[in-house]
């Protein structure tokens, strides 16, 4: 009896002691103010990078609701994934249903580190993953434009999932092996131009979340970067970004850049309804030399 009730006293000290282990690697770990760069908002930069982001092509009202500004970020669409439906939130400077009692520190730490403003862990169906490799100058510019545009009263929708503060937890223990914070570093060996495609794509542009394949435990597979794979949203393929030249695709980084700038309206097929038309109308926004630094990145990659 002794050495059973010992067995069973060990077992419950590891159980408690893996508990809080699990407990302590699952709570978040923001960034602090310290951390944030000292920087002048460039509002301008903030809307290019808004619309490189498709910010509104998550964050849009709620079509079922009359009377919504479509054009306005605040939020209410449901957004269905295999693990549930999400409502993005509003991201209008409302104070009481927005993000307008925000603080830069808030918006970075929920943009770059996945952590709410409430101190929880996001569920990376928003891609932080991707944003987390920008320029956090870059992610206060958004901020800065986010703040410049008419307030919205869009109150927030819980998500439909099990669960979601087990889950909220379980995301912080996945952070440890896929969540990457290392920001973007240009390669000196390329020209200007490819590196800001580059940014773009691997950065705001979040290309990875649907044309990178992930393992089992849904980390990036970065030895199949852009080589696409099943949909994230548990729908169908998403196609391979390598070798479009080579295939034929396009014939050249300039026709690539023509298919992203004006899409199916100019004979290209799939990029202006399917899972790219949104992708596709939040790029027609861009300057022309932002699309074709986008095309010369992606008709590199082999």
């Amino acid at each position: 009896m002794r050495r059973r009730a010992r067995a069973l006293a060990t077992i419950s000290v590891l159980a408690v002691a893996g508990l809080a282990l699990a407990w302590g690697m699952s709570t978040p770990h923001p960034l602090t103010a310290a951390e944030l760069p000292a920087h002048t908002p460039d509002v301008a930069n903030g809307k290019l990078l808004f619309n490189a982001a498709g910010c509104l092509s998550c964050h849009k009202p709620d079509a079922a609701l009359a009377g919504s500004d479509a054009s306005l970020p605040s939020g209410g669409s449901p957004f269905k994934t295999p693990l549930g439906t999400f409502y993005p939130p509003n991201l209008t400077p409302d104070p009481a249903t927005g993000i307008g009692s925000w603080t830069d520190l808030d918006f970075v730490n929920a943009v770059q580190r996945g952590i709410s403003p409430e101190g929880q862990n996001l569920i990376p169906a928003f891609p932080y993953t991707s944003y987390a490799r920008m320029k956090t100058s870059d992610v206060l510019d958004i901020k800065a434009y986010l703040d410049s545009l008419p307030p919205v009263v869009s109150a927030e929708k819980q998500a439909e999932i099990p669960l979601p503060w087990l889950i909220r937890r379980g995301v912080g223990l996945w952070k440890h092996i896929g969540f990457d914070t290392a920001q973007w570093t240009p390669d000196d060996k390329q020209t200007a131009d490819w590196n800001l495609g580059a940014y773009i794509a691997n950065g705001a542009g979040h290309c990875n979340e649907c044309h990178t394949p992930r393992n089992a435990l849904m980390v990036f597979d970065w030895n199949r970067q852009f080589a696409g794979g099943p949909h994230p949203g548990g729908e169908g393929k998403v196609p391979s970004l390598r070798d479009l030249v080579g295939r034929g695709k396009y014939s050249d980084a300039a026709d690539l850049a023509s298919a992203l700038q004006n899409g199916e309206m100019m004979g290209y097929e799939h990029l202006s309804s399917g899972g790219m038309g949104e992708v596709q109308t939040n790029l027609s926004k861009l300057p022309g030399n932002y699309v074709q630094a986008l095309a010369d990145y992606i008709a590199s990659l082999k």
